[in-house]
C-alpha cells in the first residue's frame, strides 16, 4: 500500500512520517477543540495557515480536507 500523501510505502494509510503527523493532528485537535470550540474542518484549515506547522502536518491536513470534499 502507498501513502496517500507522498506515495512511499505506507504503514496503514500513510508512510511513517505522515502517520506521525496524522497522530499529532488528532492529538492537537482535542486541545484546540476544548480551547476554541473548532470543528475538525476549521481546525485543519487553521493548521494549514499556521506558519509554525510542519510540512508533513500541513500535507496531511490538506489531504484530509480533500477527502472530505
Amino acid at each position: 500500500m502507498k501513502c496517500k500523501v507522498c506515495g512511499k510505502e505506507a504503514i496503514i494509510v500513510y508512510c511513517k512520517s505522515h502517520e506521525e503527523a496524522y497522530e499529532n493532528l488528532v492529538k492537537g485537535y482535542e486541545e484546540w477543540k476544548r480551547a476554541l470550540n473548532l470543528s475538525w474542518k476549521k481546525y485543519l484549515n487553521e493548521v494549514i495557515k499556521n506558519e509554525y506547522s510542519g510540512s508533513w502536518v500541513k500535507e496531511v491536513a490538506e489531504q484530509l480536507l480533500k477527502g472530505e470534499e
